[in-house]
This record gives C-alpha cells, structure tokens and sequence, in this order.
C-alpha cells in the first residue's frame, strides 16, 4: 500500500461520521502557564474520542466482496464505538470482541450502535486472540485500533485540521500515546509541512511502552501496564507506528496517576467537561514539559482525545487532583496526648486551607494525626510549611509522595480505644471557610479530651466531622451548653450499630 501519508491524510474519509472538532484556547490555563495554549477537542466527536476517524476511513476503504462479508475489532472501549458507528453508517456488519471485564456501560453503547458483541477473556489480549480467531473462521476483515497506515491516516485529519484553524506559529503538539495511531499519523503530517513544530508524544509512566521501544531502539513489550488510563493501556505499540514515532516524534513525557488527575481538572476549568484519563494525557504532559523547560510565551497545542469516563471514577480523581497538581500537601504529625495539645497544633497551622484531619486516641503518651493541608504548588512552601510546624516542637513526616497513604491510610481513623472511658460520637457540620475548624477546637476548648476526629474538605459548602470526646458524666451539662454555643449543627452518633461494631470498646 501506499505509505504516503501526507496523500493518505488528504485523502481520508473521515467526515461523514466525524466532525471537524474545535481548536479552542484554554484561557484560565494558558494565563497559568505563561503559554498559549488550545485544547483540540476531539472529545466532542460523535462517539466522546478521535476513533471513529481511523475506524471509518479503514471500512469505508473496503472493497465490495469484503463489506459483504463484515468487519470484526477487539476492544474494550473507544476503538469498538469507532468500528460500531463507521460500519453502521456504511452497512456493513460489525462483531465487537470485548473483555468480560468491560464495564457494562460500554457494552451497552456498541450495542446501541448496531454491532454484534462478544465477551471473550478477561483483558485485551484474550478478546484480541479470539477476533483474529473469528476473522479466520468468518471470513471477516479485522480492523486494527492502530497498526494499518489507513487507520492512521484516518487520526491524522486530526493534524490537517489544526493547521488550518491555526496559521499562525505552532511551538508543540502534544499527543497521547497509546499504541502510536494517532501520534503517527498527527507527526507525519506535520513533519511533512511544518518540521519546527516539535511532536511530544505522552504516556502513563504505567503504560509507557512507547518511550521504552524508542530508548531501546526496537519494539518492547511491557510486563503488564496500568489501567487507570484505559484507553492507552498497551503492552505493545505497533509496528508501523513504531517506525513513525522514530521518524517523527521529538519528545516522550512520562506522567503520573496524580498528574492526570490533576489535568482533568484543568480541563474542567477550561471547558466544564469532563474527559476520561487518556483524554487529560497531553494537558499533564504539558504541563510538566513547560516546568521542566521553563518555557514562557509560546503556543502550544494538546490532544484532548476521549471523554468516555467512567462515572465511578470520579470520586477517585477528585480525591488525587488537588496532589497531582501540588495543591495538597499530606503530613503525619506527632503531638503530646494531652488535653489542649490538638488545640495547640491547630492554631499553629493558623487560617491555613485545612484538607483533611485523620485522628484517633491511641495511648496516654502521645497521638498521630494524618493531615491535609492546601498550599500553593511549589515544594519549597510544602518544605517549609513542614519546617515552621516541626519547629513548634511536633514531629512531622511529608507524606505527600506516600502511594500508600495516599491510597489507604487517609480514610482509616482507628479501631476502638479501650482506655477512653466516657467516648461520644457527633457529627458535626459547619460553614467552609478560614477560621471554621479552629472555631470548633476552641469552643470545645480544653476541658474535654478529643479521642477521634475525622474531617475531609469535599468542595462543598458545608464542612463535615466526626469527632470522639471524652465526656466525664459530672461535666455532661457544662459539655452539652458549650456545643449549643458553638452554633453547629450535631447529630450524636454514639448509639450508631456502626460506631459500636468498629469505634466502641468492648
């Protein structure tokens, strides 16, 4: 076949099924950057992701004995959504091998766009084996997600765009990879017309099977990668597109989980949409390109390439936005276990953004707490945050790199405390802002002991706290009249089956 890709690109076929998506300047993060930065957004496409250029290009190429036959994908997502719209549209017959462990939702989606599915195997290599399998038996065309110069050429119309809604200077692309598709047909057509532009191609350090293949100067084959950034979750990038990257592509960034995160949420910010992590892959990977760089004043251009997330999944990149871009520094501390000690240590901290506290009376020395706290992005402030707070005499540990307690340890306050003899249980909640949670310490004040005390900032209005006091009998009265100044709203949860199973002793 003809490898000519700058005459395959002009000549793909793509527009019957996609859309010419928009080259859109993301201004909160440009303004944050220093840099001029455009979203293309390819998570606007029909089916939420660039796919169904390179699917469509490849089917609507097929001869007429062959359409007559079908079409036959593996996938677990984006790809078979691609492949299911493209050979609707052309009617043709589609089968769609997928991983049993395909969220339904998925399913769903092919399915609703006309495709045959089959669950094969619990990952991407077993469905792939089982369509070639199917291909051989049924005498359909298998459409590769990646690996054939049609279907790269279909992804790199992507390029033909951006160069006509941008004619002026172009610094950087930055592009997901996943098995090379999109990188090799977007770096071919740039290269071709414009070789300054620098092509960066992004992978999960999870994923990064891209960057090990071009360091080693052949393919590599991962172990295993992670899943988090589904989409480019591949253990072997293909071969056409191997020989594209060397060709073509400038620069390989590795990104982490947190990072990602972190990326949606300036992708939010910009657009108030909501892409899946693979789609978020270039914006982590410029950002860290222009620290690394220290680049000021020039035009960049990212790959925004799928919005198919997960609902489930949001919570946990909620949760690992705020680390990944270093808006949240995590720390355990050590303080005296007595009354008037986790007072002391608060107002240390001052009006400082509390995220999170994590503690739970555990002996008569001494105590640990998990806390979050917001700062600005930069290590030196979370080192010297560390610094001024071990100074005042508490021992303290950055946990802020800390997978494990960044994981776990941040949602675990404890088991039951056998030497409190008077614990209650309330939950409280209390107006988010500066000052509200010192508020709180101080009108408990110090004649009542805090054995538990859980709080997590959810963006919300309204702050929410567990907390545990020890509450002698003769000083119920004098406790009880101090919550009611307070002015908080409590709930009393000592008697909750859930406290007594995990919290109470005895």
């Amino acid at each position: 076949m003809n490898t000519n890709y700058l005459e395959l690109i002009l000549k793909a076929r793509v527009y019957d099924v996609a859309i010419e998506s928009p080259l859109e300047p993301a201004r909160r993060l440009s303004a944050r950057l220093g840099n001029e930065v455009f979203f293309k957004r390819e998570d606007l496409q029909p089916v939420f992701s660039f796919k169904l250029r390179g699917a469509y290009n490849k089917i609507s190429h097929l001869g007429a004995e062959a359409a007559r036959a079908g079409v036959v994908c593996a996938s677990a997502g984006n790809h078979a959504q691609g492949v299911a719209l493209a050979a609707r549209k052309l009617g043709i017959s589609a089968l769609v091998v997928m991983p049993e462990t395909t969220p339904q939702i998925k399913v769903r989606a092919v399915l609703d766009l006309g495709a045959e599915v089959e669950l094969h195997g619990d990952d991407y290599d077993a469905a792939y084996g089982r369509a070639r399998t199917l291909e051989s038996e049924r005498g359909l065309t298998f459409i590769h997600p990646f690996d054939d110069p049609l279907v790269i050429a279909g992804q790199g119309t992507i390029a033909m765009e951006i160069l006509r809604q941008h004619d002026e200077r172009i610094d950087a692309i930055f592009v997901p990879v996943g098995g090379g598709g999109l990188i090799g047909g977007i770096a071919a057509y740039i290269k071709a017309l414009y070789p300054s532009i620098r092509i960066v191609g992004v992978e999960p350090e999870d994923a990064a099977s891209m960057d090990a293949s071009l360091k080693a100067g052949r393919r590599v084959t991962l172990d295993r990668v992670g899943i988090f950034a589904d989409g480019v979750a591949v253990r072997t990038v293909g071969e056409e597109n191997f020989r594209l990257a060397q060709a073509h592509v400038d620069e390989m960034v590795l990104v982490t989980t947190d990072e990602i995160c972190a990326a949606i949420q300036d992708i939010f910010e910009d657009t108030r949409s909501i892409v899946e992590p693979a789609g978020a892959l270039a914006v982590a990977g410029l950002k860290q390109y222009v620290a690394a760089h220290g680049s000021r004043g020039q035009t960049f251009v990212t790959l925004n390439c799928g919005a198919n997330m997960n609902f489930d999944r949001l919570r946990y990149v909620g949760e690992r936005a705020d680390l990944g871009a270093k808006r949240e520094a995590l720390f355990a501390v050590e303080i005296p276990e007595q009354r008037g000690s986790f007072l002391a240590f608060c107002e240390r901290l001052g009006r400082r953004s509390v995220t999170e506290f994590n503690y739970r009376y555990s002996d008569s020395s001494r105590a640990h707490i998990f806390v979050g706290l917001a700062v600005a992005g930069a290590a030196a402030e979370r080192e010297a945050l560390a610094s001024e707070i071990g100074g005042a005499g508490f021992r303290i540990i950055d946990l802020s790199n800390n997978e494990m307690a960044k994981l776990h340890l941040r949602y675990m306050v404890g088991g039951p405390a056998p030497q409190v003899a008077h614990e209650r249980l309330y939950r409280f909640e209390f107006p988010e802002r500066p000052g509200a949670l010192l508020k709180f310490l101080r009108a408990i004040g110090v004649g009542w002991n805090i054995t538990l005390f859980h709080y997590r900032n959810h963006g919300s209005d309204y702050g929410r706290v567990l907390a545990g006091i020890d509450v002698p009998p003769e000083t119920e009265t004098e406790f009880l009249r101090h919550l009611e100044l307070l002015n908080y709203r409590y709930v009393e949860e000592t008697g909750n089956d859930v406290a007594r199973l995990f919290l109470t002793a005895g």
